[in-house]
């Protein structure tokens, strides 16, 4: 009798999946045109350390080179990298003047803030990490030139990069005007996930489907609400992706409803969002929308929102993008919340412990002739970093790319000749990096073999076996300190304040609806932010769940509670399309938010109430 096969553990299942998808030529050629020349500039000028600095800053700034806007690029490369040349000038200045004990001090303190930061989200995330790691090369690398100038040249290494994705066009951006292909892009993409929740809907793949438009709307909100220097969209163009995503919203909140009910809808329900998301992409008229049968609520909220949707394209004046807007006050409350305070705290004993382990390393010489003490510290920073897979997974992963990325470097600086192949050799990790992002193992071995080119090219000896050795080490300080209780957190503080968090928005959407609003502007922004927080709660259970069992085990039950949170939502939308057709709740609507609501409850994690006015919309 055959034995049954053991399921692979979750932490290594996700070391051993990598991400599909197209070759991002775009990324990749600016990944080429990044440090490879400033590399190159800087050593035909005699400043090659200057160019090192530069070449680093144009790494880093192609790591967060992901797809989505422009505008949104500005921020997810711009601002880590101020954080980065800040982090460059702090390291350098301290490690030229305090003891080995208080640089120690100060490094481990930059933890704590840079941790609690990064909880703000993926660019915060972003900003801690270059922080950190700049501190740790300006403190550890040393080169001639004083910190200010190491951050001006980090800087513009950032800042060429950023120029490049400023004004290179996308492949196949040119029909419809490259300045806003990446808005226009994700835009279309909510379109194209309402078509494929309504094609999904009555079958076991809706809810994916659902989770799918979530993704696509939070991605569209993004792309469209970067930075920028008027408060207002300031052209035409710009206007009307405003309106064509402000046209999205009622769709997605009639296809919901659809999917919540159950019921297959005719083939041809999808086509209209279909023709709109080709009418974004390529900028073409949306010509005639087929109308789908209005026999229940939900339809006839469909073919209006369709209707709508028409009248907006053709007039493009603009839209509200119905997106959260976080005070400065929420930004803090969440850095000094259980997500920051136990976040921080962890950042803060992996990068003090791994500073302190290669400070004390380089004082008693281990390193011989070496003098470059940063990557222990470096590497404990991106150990730590969830945003990468769960912890045993990041460590096997991290490990593993050293030693395959050291070993290559090792037998092509025997055979490269220098100082032009190692320019050759930044050149190509540069244009690598898109692809190799991935997967990290295959990511620490390109970004290994470029900074170990371009320390070689700064002056530094072969290092090979030196860098495995310290990735083995700053592994294990992670892996320990990663498991650790913290002292005043419970276990999964992080998780449950963000079930908290997004009960509070589900809450917030529910009360909207059974109060009677009329804003339905209002309803669609709850309704985002209900969605948009779940997502975000999803995302880090599904992180928890997949840690070695010490960890996972405090993730245990929330998913439920998470999915009850998204029936709860569901229902509200589903309750509030039938709400504005008939006046009237649904008596089923009632009896479902009560179950789930009792079901919240009785769970205890965290809980929804009925208003008490709710009859005045029960029929």
């Amino acid at each position: 009798m055959p034995r049954p096969a053991r399921a692979v553990p979750p932490w290594l299942a996700h070391a051993l999946r990598a991400q599909r998808g197209p070759v991002p030529w775009s990324a990749v050629t600016r990944g080429a045109l990044g440090g490879g020349p400033l590399l190159l500039a800087a050593v035909l000028a005699g400043r090659p350390t200057l160019g090192v600095v530069a070449a680093i800053g144009a790494m880093f700034a192609g790591i967060n080179d992901r797809p989505g806007s422009r505008r949104a690029s500005v921020g997810r490369i711009g601002g880590p990298a101020l954080a980065g040349a800040t982090g460059l000038v702090v390291g350098t200045y301290a490690g030229d003047h305090v003891s080995a004990v208080l640089l120690t001090l100060l490094l481990t303190g930059l933890g704590l803030v840079a941790g609690a930061v990064s909880a703000l989200g993926p660019v915060g995330s972003s900003v801690g990490t270059q922080l950190l790691v700049g501190a740790a090369v300006g403190a550890g690398m040393p080169l001639p030139e004083p910190g200010w100038q190491r951050a001006l040249a980090f800087l513009a290494g950032a800042g060429w990069l950023l120029l490049l994705r400023l004004a290179l066009p996308t492949p196949g951006s040119l029909a419809g005007g490259f300045r806003f292909d990446g808005e226009r892009n994700a835009v279309a993409g909510v379109y194209d996930a309402i078509a494929g929740l309504l094609d999904a809907t009555g079958s076991d793949t809706a809810t994916a489907r659902r989770a799918a438009l979530t993704a696509a709307l939070d991605h569209a909100q993004d792309a469209l609400a970067g930075p920028r220097l008027r408060r207002y969209a300031s052209s035409s163009a710009e206007r009307r992706l405003h309106a064509r995503y402000a046209a999205a919203l009622p769709l997605a909140e009639a296809a919901t409803a659809l999917a919540w009910a159950g019921d297959p809808v005719p083939a041809r329900a999808a086509e209209g969002p279909r023709r709109l998301a080709t009418a974004v992409r390529d900028s073409t008229p949306t010509g005639p929308l087929p109308a789908p049968s209005r026999t229940v609520p939900a339809l006839r909220a469909l073919d209006d929102a369709l209707l709508r949707a028409a009248e907006a394209f053709d007039r493009g004046d603009g839209g509200d993008l119905h997106g959260r807007n976080r005070s400065r006050t929420a930004a803090l409350r969440t850095v000094l919340g259980a997500r920051g305070r136990e976040y921080g705290m962890r950042v803060a004993l992996c990068f003090g412990v791994s500073a302190a382990l290669a400070q004390a390393l380089y004082h008693t010489h281990w390193y011989g002739q070496h003098d470059h003490w940063y990557w222990l510290p470096a590497t404990a920073v991106f150990l730590v970093k969830p945003d990468l897979g769960p912890l045993a997974s990041r460590v096997l992963s991290r490990a593993a790319g050293t030693v395959l990325g050291a070993l290559l470097f090792a037998g092509l600086a025997a055979v490269l000749p220098r100082p032009e192949g190692l320019v050759a050799l930044v050149t190509v990790s540069g244009a690598l990096i898109p692809v190799a992002a991935r997967h990290f193992a295959a990511q620490t071995a390109v970004v290994t073999v470029l900074v170990l080119a371009l320390v070689m090219a700064g002056g530094e000896p072969q290092a090979s076996v030196g860098r495995i050795g310290e990735t083995l080490l700053a592994c294990a300080v992670v892996l320990v300190a990663g498991h650790l209780p913290m002292p005043g957190q419970r276990g999964g503080a992080a998780i449950r304040a963000r079930l908290t968090e997004a009960a509070g928005a589900a809450q917030a959407y529910l009360d909207h609806v059974l109060g009677g609003s009329d804003d339905r502007a209002g309803r669609w922004a709850l309704r985002r932010e209900a969605y948009r927080t779940l997502a975000e709660a999803r995302a880090a259970i599904a992180l928890a769940s997949a840690e070695l069992p010490p960890l996972a085990r405090h993730a245990d039950g929330t998913d439920e509670t998470a999915a009850t949170l998204e029936l709860l939502v569901d229902t509200v939308t589903a309750g509030a399309v039938h709400l504005d057709d008939t006046g009237r709740l649904d008596p089923r609507h009632v009896r479902r938010l009560t179950e789930l609501a009792d079901r919240l409850g009785s769970r205890g994690d965290v809980a929804v109430r009925l208003t008490p006015d709710r009859d005045r919309v029960v029929r």
